[in-house]
């Protein structure tokens, strides 16, 4: 059923072991470059599985609003494209990141489309889903655009489902910063 969250994960360990924090994480960018989060020291960050051929997609353009309104005070997001949930999100990098730009002006950094569930999970979203479990203790992303919010000091302070809009969580990515 779920996860027990006092044995150490099953899948490969990292380069930064099981006990690794959020700033020795990466992900893959588009083009096979890496994105070290270590550069997110002392920021808020705002992480999203997204897909852009779902009704929760129009997010985007709330999304990329909260990002230029707190941008300059330290403020994050990462998107994480994913084709896991009812294969939403079929394109490649190229064509996704052409996608959010032309309809939405997406700004912020759209990492390389990986998996959030499953074998495949990419080490992000273990390690998320090992610190904020969702309802009822069960870990696995349930929809696109779930969302995680992490603290300046790297400590994952709550997790939405998909239903939960960008507007509705600026308050709380404001009182952080």
């Amino acid at each position: 059923m779920s996860e027990a969250e006092s044995t150490p994960p099953t899948s490969a360990p990292s380069e930064s072991g099981p006990s690794s924090t959020f700033y020795s994480l990466k992900a893959q960018l588009p083009g096979g470059k890496t994105y070290d989060f270590e550069q997110l020291l002392g920021k808020v960050v705002l992480i999203v599985n997204t897909a852009s051929k779902c009704g929760f997609t129009p997010q985007y353009k709330a999304l990329e609003a909260l990002y230029k309104k707190y941008k300059d005070r330290d403020f994050v997001i990462l998107g994480f494209p994913c084709n896991q949930s009812g294969s939403q999100e079929p394109g490649n990098d190229e064509g996704i990141a052409s996608f959010c730009e032309l309809n939405y002006g997406v700004t912020f950094p759209l990492m390389a489309k990986s998996d959030v569930n499953g074998d495949s999970t990419n080490e992000v979203y273990k390690w998320l889903k090992n610190e904020k479990a969702g309802l009822l203790g069960l870990t696995r992303i349930k929809w696109n655009f779930e969302k995680f919010l992490v603290d300046k000091e790297g400590k994952v302070v709550n997790r939405w489902a998909s239903t939960t809009t960008p507007e509705g969580i600026d308050s709380i990515v404001e009182k952080l910063l």
